[in-house]
């Protein structure tokens, strides 16, 4: 089989399924936690939540009741707290699904954004389990 990571993933499948529409959401965020590709393909192979998969690549996941997205770019640097602000909004379920990206190695999003992504994430995943 063609060049394959760690986790068993060819990577241009991964990038393929990864970058249909209705991962979007889900791409900015992992492109946001950072570039290892191997680490990003090992991590939703190892994952079983949103949460889990934030863990597997070293962040922590908080929840909040609600996220103020233009309050948010104020405080984007060091000393704000926030290294980037990923305001998704999912057109089918009409949901705004704020998540922030901190210094401090945490991620920041709502109850409904986390289970958003975590239906996605496991949806992404049926969907590289399926024969090409």
């Amino acid at each position: 089989m063609a060049n394959q990571l760690q986790s068993g993933i060819e990577p241009s499948r991964f990038d393929a399924v990864l970058s249909r529409e209705p991962f979007k959401g889900l791409k900015a965020i992992l492109d946001s936690l950072g570039p290892d590709h191997e680490a990003l393909c090992a991590g939703v192979n190892g994952a079983n939540s949103y949460e889990e998969l934030l863990a597997n690549l070293g962040y922590r996941l908080t929840l909040t009741k609600q996220i103020h997205v233009q309050d948010c770019y104020s405080r984007m640097d060091a000393a704000g707290g926030i290294r980037d602000v990923l305001p998704y909004y999912d057109i089918p379920t009409q949901g705004s699904l704020p998540t922030l990206v901190n210094f401090d190695s945490t991620v920041t999003t709502t109850p409904k954004s986390a289970s958003f992504f975590n239906e996605m994430l496991l949806e992404l995943k049926r969907q590289l389990s399926e024969p090409e």
